[in-house]
């Protein structure tokens, strides 16, 4: 699943972040930003307008990212513990 397409206040675990063509400067600033593989993210808020921009946090920090960017991060819903 894509982060973009993830309901409000939902902690997801970041899988993977798509480059779109060698080098990809918006790939790699997110995972400069935090994006990387294990990462807890979730989105905190959406704009009046169209849903943009995504308000994402990523541990204590959150960055304002348009819908296609948070479209680049695959997620996964984090494992749940089970309780023996």
């Amino acid at each position: 699943m894509l982060l973009s397409d993830m309901p409000l206040r939902r902690s997801v675990t970041v899988e993977s972040v798509e480059d779109r063509q060698p080098n990809d400067p918006v790939a790699r600033r997110l995972r400069e930003l935090g994006f990387v593989a294990g990462e807890q993210v979730e989105i905190v808020a959406r704009g009046p307008f169209g849903a943009e921009p995504l308000l994402v946090q990523v541990g204590y920090t959150r960055f304002a990212l348009r819908r296609s960017e948070a479209a680049r991060v695959q997620v996964a819903p984090p494992a749940r513990e089970t309780v023996a």
